[in-house]
C-alpha cells in the first residue's frame, strides 16, 4: 500500500488509462464507461481507510472489467465468456491508449458540444457535476448530452482503434482549442476565465503532443494555448475586471510559459509544414516577447495575420487582421476596412466588431462615435465581465 496524497487527481489522471483499457478488450463504450465510474466511486470510498494499492491503475481496470462483466450476465449467449473473463489478468494499457480515447470522443457523428462534453468526461475526468459547472449548464442537461453521445457511439458500431483518417485528428485539435477559448475568455456569465477548463485543456493537449511530436499542428496548439494563458495573471484586476493587453502589467506574465511556448512553437516551425495554429501561436510569441506595449512588432503581426488569412480565413481572423493593419497604417485605413465588412451576416452581430470599430474611433480623435460603439458592444456580449470594461471605456470617454 502506497501513502494517500491527492486522492482527486491521482482518480483523475488514472480514470482515462483505466476506460482506455477496458473499452479496448470489451468494447461497448457506454457500458464500460459506467463500469470505470463504478470502479472510481469505489476507489473513492475504499482508498481512504485501506490506502492506495501498489499498483491503483491496475486496481480501477481489475474492479472496472469485473462491474463490467456483471453487465453483461444478463445475455444469454456471453455467459460462457463472461466465466473465462472472469479469471484473465488486467488488460496492459498501451502507449496510444489514450490517444484512441481521445479520438473516439471526437467521433464525426456526433455534435460540437457532444464532443466537448464528452471529451471533458472521458479523458479528462471530469465529473458531470464539474463539466456542468465549467460550461455554466443545468447537470441535467450535461448527463443528457454525455449520455446522447456515447449512445450515438453505439449505434455507429464504431470500434476501438486507431482511426487512420487525418480529419479526426483535425476534430481532436479543434475540441481542444475550443476547451481552451471556453475557459480563457468564458462567452457567458459572471468570470472571464474558467481556470479548470484551461489547465485541462493545456493537459489533454499536452498529452496529445507527446503521442504526436511530429505534428506541427499539435505542436502550434500547445504553445499557442501557452503563450495565451501566460497573460492569464495579469489579465484581471480586482472583482474580475477585464485589463486589455496593452494596459496589463507584463511582468505579471508567466516567463517559464513563454519560454516553453516558443520553443515548442520554434521547433515545429523548423521541422513541419505551417499550419494555422501555428500562425497563431507565432502572434500570441510577438505580443509576449514584447517588453512594452510600444515594443509590439505590429507590422510582422500584420504580415502572419494575412498568412492566416490565405490558409484558414475566418470573420475573427479577418477583424484581427484590420486590427493589424490599423496599427501599422492607422485608424483611418481600420476604419474604412470595417465599412467595406458591413454586409458580413457574422461580424455585423458580434460585440468584438463594435468593439474594434470603437477603439478605432477613439484612436482616430472621435470620443463621441467611440462611446456609442463601446455600449452597443456592451450590449452585444454575454459576458458581465466584458460588459463593465466597454461600459468603463465608454464612460472615460
Amino acid at each position: 500500500m502506497g501513502p494517500l496524497t491527492g486522492l482527486p487527481e491521482l482518480l483523475r489522471e488514472l480514470a482515462p488509462q483505466a476506460l482506455a483499457a477496458v473499452v479496448r478488450r470489451y468494447g461497448d463504450f457506454e457500458a464500460c464507461e459506467d463500469a470505470v465510474q463504478e470502479a472510481l466511486l469505489a476507489a473513492a470510498r475504499q482508498w481512504p481507510e485501506t490506502g492506495v494499492p501498489a499498483q491503483p491503475r491496475n486496481w480501477l481496470i481489475t474492479v472496472a472489467g469485473r462491474r463490467r462483466v456483471e453487465l453483461l450476465r444478463n445475455e444469454t449467449a456471453r455467459r460462457r465468456r463472461e466465466e473465462a473473463v472472469q479469471h484473465e489478468p488486467a488488460p496492459e494499457v498501451r502507449g496510444d491508449d489514450e490517444l484512441a480515447l481521445l479520438l473516439l470522443c471526437c467521433h464525426p457523428a456526433l455534435t460540437e458540444p457532444a464532443q466537448v462534453t464528452l471529451t471533458l468526461r472521458a479523458v479528462g475526468g471530469l465529473t458531470t457535476a464539474e463539466i456542468a459547472r465549467a460550461l455554466l449548464l443545468p447537470e441535467a442537461t450535461v448527463g443528457q448530452r454525455i449520455s446522447r453521445a456515447k449512445q450515438r457511439i453505439r449505434d455507429t458500431g464504431t470500434r476501438f482503434e486507431m482511426p487512420a483518417q487525418p480529419e479526426r485528428l483535425t476534430a481532436v485539435r479543434h475540441v481542444l482549442y475550443l476547451i481552451f477559448n471556453e475557459g480563457y475568455t468564458a462567452s457567458s456569465g459572471d468570470a472571464l476565465n474558467r481556470v479548470e477548463l484551461t489547465r485541462e485543456a493545456i493537459r489533454l493537449t499536452r498529452q496529445l503532443h507527446r503521442r504526436l511530436p511530429a505534428d506541427g499542428e499539435v505542436a502550434g496548439l500547445l504553445a499557442l494555448m501557452l503563450l495565451t494563458d501566460a497573460r492569464r495573471p495579469a489579465r484581471t484586476g480586482p472583482g474580475e475586471t477585464l485589463i486589455p493587453l496593452a494596459e496589463q502589467v507584463r511582468g505579471c506574465w508567466d516567463a517559464a510559459a513563454i519560454a516553453e511556448g516558443v520553443a515548442i512553437l520554434t521547433h515545429a516551425l523548423s521541422t513541419a509544414p505551417i499550419g494555422p495554429l501555428q500562425l497563431q501561436a507565432a502572434i500570441a510569441a510577438v505580443h509576449d516577447e514584447a517588453a512594452r506595449p510600444e515594443d509590439t512588432d505590429w507590422p510582422q503581426i500584420q504580415l502572419l495575420y494575412g498568412m492566416l488569412h490565405a490558409l484558414a480565413p475566418s470573420p475573427m481572423v479577418t477583424l484581427n487582421r484590420i486590427v493589424a493593419g490599423a496599427m501599422v497604417d492607422g485608424p483611418a485605413a481600420g476604419l474604412a476596412a470595417l465599412d467595406a465588412l458591413a454586409g458580413d451576416p457574422v461580424l455585423a452581430r458580434h460585440h468584438r466588431t463594435a468593439a474594434v470599430r470603437a477603439h478605432l474611433l477613439e484612436m482616430a480623435g472621435d470620443p463621441d462615435g467611440a462611446r456609442a460603439h463601446y455600449r452597443q458592444a456592451a450590449r452585444l456580449t454575454l459576458s458581465r465581465p466584458e460588459q463593465e470594461y466597454l461600459e468603463s471605456r465608454a464612460a472615460r470617454l
